[in-house]
């Protein structure tokens, strides 16, 4: 993920309660990067999930592709480069969520494509009816990064139990 710009990253907000723990459990605990690392495995096995069920991290459905409609299959996992490239990177600090495939941020923000080098996109028609070639096309948001509630209470349950072993709890670390 070093190359995540080129990718898709997201910063989370809006979980102040579930974070604040979070930093709390990480500034007692004496190896923070293990909880950084127990947190982000659980993001990524969540955000896994999403392409799964094709929902955005609200549960609000994808857009269908083109491809998964007319030539069956799931929305952006035809080869499953994408999902099995998401990945997360810990440090003492916190821990980061996300993939450095290229094509990846124009599905989670959604946009605008033009053709650049060439006149024009080609794209291959259904039923193997030929190409067809445009200018531009508009790529529907399809967010896959991201907190759901599930992933606050699990955060909040990682962080717990790592508050709980430090109190001599018997979180089993």
């Amino acid at each position: 993920m070093s190359e995540a710009a080129r990718g898709a990253r997201l910063a989370f907000d809006g979980y102040e309660v579930v974070l604040s723990s979070l930093k709390q459990a990480a500034v007692r605990a004496e190896r923070p990067r293990e909880l950084w690392d127990e947190v982000g495995a659980a993001l990524v096995v969540s955000t896994q999930q999403r392409f799964e069920d094709e929902e955005d991290p609200q549960g609000n459905p994808w857009p269908q592709s083109l491809r998964a409609r007319f030539f069956g299959g799931r929305t952006l996992t035809d080869t499953a480069s994408l999902v099995q490239s998401i990945t997360h990177e810990a440090s003492d600090d916190g821990v980061a969520v996300g993939t450095n495939v290229l094509y990846a941020a124009i599905h989670q923000t959604g946009g605008r494509i033009e053709a650049k080098k060439a006149r024009a996109l080609r794209f291959r028609l259904p039923g193997g009816n030929g190409f067809i070639a445009v200018k531009a096309v508009t790529m529907p948001r399809r967010a896959f990064l991201g907190l759901d509630e599930a992933d606050g209470k699990e955060i909040a349950a990682i962080a717990g139990a790592y508050l709980g072993a430090e109190e001599g709890g018997d979180a089993g670390r």
